[in-house]
């Protein structure tokens, strides 16, 4: 039952934030998903209804270097991410944290992206 309540107040929450954050063409929306495994990011143009850049953990030119979803490995992907997204020409977008609180590994992939050029 516990289980459950928490998984309803989370997409609830999800819900929330994804209402008030809209990703356009000039700035897209930056959405990033931490699983117990793995570190999923994407740029979204919501408008168009496509994914104009994308990284994650688990495709082959990251396996090597065994990203896992903590700090060191949301610092890794905030700078992966965000070199990608400057090589499709995105260089501001609206940061959608998955209904996750701003802090530990969320705060580090976004202080990463930021560093390495994204504005947001």
């Amino acid at each position: 039952m516990k289980l459950k309540h928490s998984k309803e107040l989370a997409l609830r929450r999800r819900k929330r934030i994804r209402y008030k954050i809209i990703g356009v063409a000039e700035r897209p929306r930056l959405a990033v998903r931490f699983s117990q495994k793995h570190i999923y990011a994407q740029v979204i143009d919501d408008r168009a209804g496509r994914t104009l850049a994308a990284a994650t953990s688990n495709a082959k030119d990251a396996r090597e270097q065994k990203l896992k979803p903590n700090m060191a490995g949301a610092k890794a992907m905030g700078e992966r991410l965000a070199t990608v997204a400057q090589k499709a020409g995105v260089s501001a977008v609206v940061f959608d944290r998955g209904g996750r609180r701003y802090h530990g590994c969320v705060k580090a992939f976004a202080d990463a992206a930021r560093a390495a050029g994204l504005k947001f």
